[in-house]
């Protein structure tokens, strides 16, 4: 009875579709209790990364196993982010109306935030390459990990900081935000967007459609800003 018990749960485990279970469940749950509590601390992409964490450990699961099962997210990706131009869409007249402070927010933002991050590392004695791989943090992963490669960092590091700035920026961010003063949901947007990318903006899409689309406008310019500018910036550098 315990080895049919074992080979049942070996299969469940080892099912093609079981990485997805678990990702969707953990999201979620930790949606459900952040909403239910609204604590900065339950973040629900930091408490469902944990959760997922910890049962492919328990699991004896490896990443590469759990990445091919989890396929389907990573190809739904893609239409997720292109989903992204409806609020855009929706709130275009708006967008318009505040073009030129949108465009001064994101020049100002966007370099603020790339130098501040560089400066404080090169201020605690960083090396070169961990100042390249940490300079596209504020940006999505694709894009942060095709920089960081160009001019001199780590892919793979560069995508552990722009997961560790994204979750940061979501859980402190609003509330710092209000705490200054900065109420406009347009300004939340924007700021939420541009320092913390693609999980920032699914963190200002709960708060309000007009916030979700300064987001996802901030943190598309900001990506593509980068990823011109920051190559050309350090090739004149050095």
């Amino acid at each position: 009875m315990s080895g049919t018990w074992q080979a049942a749960l070996q299969a469940v485990i080892h099912h093609p579709l079981f990485g997805v279970g678990i990702t969707l469940a953990a999201y979620q749950l930790a949606l459900a209790a952040y909403e239910k509590t609204r604590w900065f601390f339950l973040q629900p992409v930091l408490v469902s990364m944990t959760v997922v964490i910890g049962i492919l450990l328990l699991c004896g699961l490896s990443y590469a196993e759990y990445r091919e099962s989890t396929f389907l997210l990573s190809v739904l990706l893609g239409p997720t982010t292109v989903a992204l131009a409806v609020p855009l869409f929706l709130n275009l007249r708006r967008i318009r109306q505040l073009f030129w402070p949108v465009l001064l927010t994101l020049l100002l933002g966007g370099l603020l935030a790339t130098v501040l991050g560089v400066g404080l590392a090169w201020a605690f004695g960083a090396e070169r390459m961990m100042l390249m791989t940490l300079a596209p943090k504020s940006v999505t992963s694709p894009i942060a990990m095709l920089v960081a490669e160009q001019i001199g960092g780590v892919a793979a590091l560069a995508a552990v900081f722009v997961l560790i700035t994204g979750v940061l920026g979501a859980i402190c961010g609003p509330e710092l935000l209000r705490r200054i003063g900065v109420h406009h949901p347009a300004a939340q947007g924007m700021a939420l967007g541009i320092t913390a990318h693609a999980v920032g903006t699914a963190r200002a899409l709960q708060d309000s459609e007009e916030s979700g689309a300064f987001a996802a406008l901030a943190m598309s310019l900001m990506g593509m800003i980068t990823a011109i500018a920051l190559p050309l910036a350090v090739a004149l550098i050095t």
